[in-house]
C-alpha cells in the first residue's frame, strides 16, 4: 500500500481566496471510494482483489485536532483504511497557502518536512505553479505542481466544476498526482500512478468523492489490522504471472518484492531453502541452497531476484522462500519443483 498525499481544499481558481482554503472544523470528514491497480507481478498484502483485479475499499480523510511539533501547532488529518491509520498529515494553513510540516507514517514514526512542503502555495490562479525542492525526513523529494485548468468532473458524491492540478514527482521515485478541486467541497478526485523506468505500471490510486464532507465520529483503530512491510510474489518471468510451483527445467525463477513502509536503507534479503528435495542423496534439512539481498532506496522500493536453473535441473521437492528486513523475518513463501 502506497503513502497518499491527500490535502482537502475548498478554493478557486482564478483568484486570491479571503476566506480560509481548508475547513478545519474538528472532526470533518471526507469519505471516498478507493480503487487501486498493482502490476500483474505484483501483490498487495491483506488485500483481496475483486474479479477484475482491482482491489476497492472504502477510506477516510478526516481532521482529528492538532498536534505541536517543535513548538508549532499543526492542523492533524488522518487517513483511514480498513481499522488502520496509514499516515497523519501535519498541516498549517495561512496566507500563503498550506504547508505539510510533517507526516506520521504507519509505524508511528515522524517524519519532517524540510522546507515546509507547499501543496497548495498562494495566491491560486489559472496557469499557477509551484515546486517543492526539500527533505521528508532522509529522502530527498523534488515536485512540480501546475494548475492545467477547469473541467467538470463526476464522482458518486456527485458532479462537481473542478480545478485540475498535476503534480509530476521526479525524487525520491517518479510519480504523477492527477487531483480535481471543487470551490466549497475540496478534493473531489486524486489518481496517484507510480510507473517503471520502460514506462509500465506498476501502481495506480484513485480517490473519487462519496458523499460532501461532514463532521463525523472517529472511525475505529484496529492496530492488529496493519499491512504487512513486504510483499513478495514468485514467477518464471520477471513480469509474469504469479505461481509457487514449477516445474524442474523450468530456466529461472524469479522472486520479486515490494515494500510498504520500508526506511530508506533497509536491507531486503531472501533466503532459498530446500525442505524436502530427492537428489538421490541425504540432504540435511532446511538446506540453504542460496540468498540474495537488495538495499532498499525509498518506503515501496521494489526488486527481483533471479534463481538460475542447476546444470541438471532443479531437484523436484518442497521449498520455501524467506525474506528479511533488516534481518527480521518478514515474509515466508512455499514452493515446489515437479516434473
Amino acid at each position: 500500500m502506497k503513502i497518499i498525499f491527500i490535502l482537502i481544499i475548498s478554493l478557486t481558481a482564478t483568484a486570491l481566496i479571503a476566506a480560509p482554503i481548508i475547513p478545519t472544523a474538528l472532526g470533518m470528514a471526507w469519505r471516498y471510494n478507493m480503487t487501486q491497480e498493482v502490476d500483474h507481478g505484483l501483490t498487495v498484502p491483506d488485500a483481496k482483489p475483486d474479479p477484475d483485479g482491482k482491489i476497492r475499499a472504502p477510506v477516510v480523510y478526516r481532521i482529528d485536532g492538532t498536534e505541536n511539533v517543535d513548538g508549532k501547532e499543526l492542523l492533524k488529518f488522518e487517513m483511514h483504511r480498513a481499522g488502520v491509520i496509514t499516515n497523519t498529515d501535519l498541516l498549517t494553513v495561512d496566507e500563503r497557502g498550506v504547508f505539510c510540516w510533517a507526516r506520521i507514517n504507519l509505524d508511528g514514526e515522524l517524519v519532517k518536512f524540510n522546507p515546509p512542503q507547499p501543496m497548495i502555495a498562494m495566491p491560486l490562479k489559472r496557469d499557477a505553479s509551484w515546486n517543492f525542492d526539500g527533505q521528508a525526513g532522509d529522502l530527498k523529494v523534488q515536485q512540480h505542481y501546475e494548475v492545467t485548468g477547469e473541467e467538470d468532473v463526476q464522482v458518486p458524491a456527485g458532479k462537481f466544476h473542478a480545478v485540475r492540478i498535476r503534480s509530476e514527482q521526479t525524487s525520491p521515485s517518479p510519480m504523477t498526482i492527477d487531483r480535481w478541486f471543487a470551490a466549497g467541497t475540496g478534493i473531489v478526485k486524486d489518481v496517484t500512478t507510480i510507473r517503471a523506468a520502460n514506462g509500465d505500471l506498476l501502481e495506480r490510486i484513485s480517490l473519487e468523492l462519496a458523499e460532501p464532507p461532514r463532521v463525523t465520529d472517529r472511525p475505529e483503530v484496529k492496530p492488529e489490522a496493519a499491512p504487512k512491510k513486504l510483499s513478495v510474489s514468485f514467477a518464471k518471468d520477471q513480469f509474469g504471472k504469479a505461481s509457487t510451483t514449477f516445474s524442474s527445467d523450468t530456466p529461472r525463477i524469479y522472486a520479486r518484492w515490494r515494500g510498504q513502509r520500508l526506511r530508506k536503507g533497509a536491507k531486503v534479503r531472501a533466503v532459498w531453502i530446500a525442505e524436502n528435495i530427492d537428489i538421490g542423496e541425504d540432504v540435511p534439512p532446511d538446506y540453504k541452497v542460496d540468498e540474495a539481498s537488495a538495499v532498499a532506496e525509498s518506503p515501496t522500493a521494489h526488486g527481483a531476484f533471479a534463481l538460475s536453473r542447476p546444470e541438471d535441473g532443479w531437484a523436484i521437492g518442497d521449498y520455501r522462500a524467506e525474506f528479511y528486513v533488516d534481518d527480521v523475518l518478514v515474509e515466508m513463501v512455499k514452493i515446489k519443483i515437479v516434473k
